[in-house]
């Protein structure tokens, strides 16, 4: 496993090796290095960053930690702890190139709708308006054309809605849960949990302003009962003000550690639209597929 792998920051010049590799490697052209950024969206955009704001995008939990009190355990705030090098090769598997194709692929609304595929399956779930198709619409920024419709209406995916990233893996986003879920939410839902064989990690997320609902905690019971691993991700923590979110974080940590059996440790934070959390997730998608084995 990844758990304990490499530090993430190894020293001052950590940051000029790393763009030397990526110039070295193809990754972007000596032009692209002085070009504008116009978003946090690739490793390639982020790496002419200091290395402060690096460290914040890629592990967003860092700006948190400083207003915590003496006492607090922080043993699974970075249990997850991958090196720069598998964090750009985990990038590799969110673009498309030659036989890796990333694609819309099918949607279905009954399990014996669902495709059959081979390939290792993550699915997204959460309630209505928590962001999960725009969560998934930034971890494949990197597909130019790639369409995963986003709407400000909550309820707007009615379907299961699968995303081919070539033979890696399958990426399927879910109907939204509580008020504005489709009415054969449960049969739909829960058939494919419970049966879908490939299925290596649930990914539920939670709304960084609100945390934990009622609604969450059903859902939560649906995974523990069906012995499905999964992991939570909060979402939008752009919005809340920071002693909100550092409390929702703690809340939603404590819940995990003492409430389940089945949840990965470590909450995930996530802002889809500054990319915060986002390539530290592409990377725990890769890892928990089988595309990326420990080099530890």
């Amino acid at each position: 496993m990844l758990i304990g792998s490499v530090s993430l920051i190894c020293g001052q010049n950590m940051w000029t090796i790393l763009r030397s590799r990526l110039l070295l490697s193809g990754h972007y052209s000596s032009c692209d290095v002085y070009r504008a950024v116009s978003n946090h969206a690739s490793m390639q955009s982020i790496a002419k960053l200091q290395e402060r704001k690096i460290n914040k995008l890629i592990f967003p939990i860092t700006d948190l930690e400083k207003f915590l009190g003496p006492g607090v355990d922080t043993t699974y705030f970075r249990l997850f702890n991958p090196s720069l090098e598998q964090i750009v090769k985990a990038e590799e598997l969110f673009r498309s190139s030659g036989k890796h194709v990333i694609d819309y692929y099918t949607s279905a609304v009954r399990m014996d709708h669902t495709p059959s595929l081979t390939q290792p399956e993550v699915c997204f779930i959460g309630r209505s308006n928590v962001g999960k198709s725009t969560l998934i619409k930034a971890l494949f920024s990197l597909v130019p054309g790639l369409e995963v419709r986003v709407s400000k209406n909550p309820g707007h995916t009615k379907k299961l809605n699968f995303f081919k990233a070539g033979k890696a893996f399958t990426l399927v986003d879910m109907p939204g849960y509580g008020y504005h879920a489709p009415e054969d939410f449960t049969d739909m839902v829960e058939e494919y949990l419970q049966k879908r064989q490939n299925l290596k990690r649930i990914f539920l997320l939670v709304d960084g302003s609100i945390g934990l609902q009622k609604s969450d905690l059903i859902a939560i019971e649906m995974c523990e009962e069906f012995a499905k691993p999964y992991v939570v991700v909060i979402t939008k923590i752009d919005r809340p003000p920071t002693g909100i979110l550092l409390t929702r974080f703690l809340e939603v940590q404590e819940f995990i550690v003492n409430k389940t059996n089945g949840c990965f440790p470590q909450p995930f934070l996530i802002s889809s639209t500054q990319y915060s959390g986002v390539h530290l997730l592409r990377c725990f998608i890769a890892h928990v597929t089988g595309n990326l084995p420990s080099t530890s």
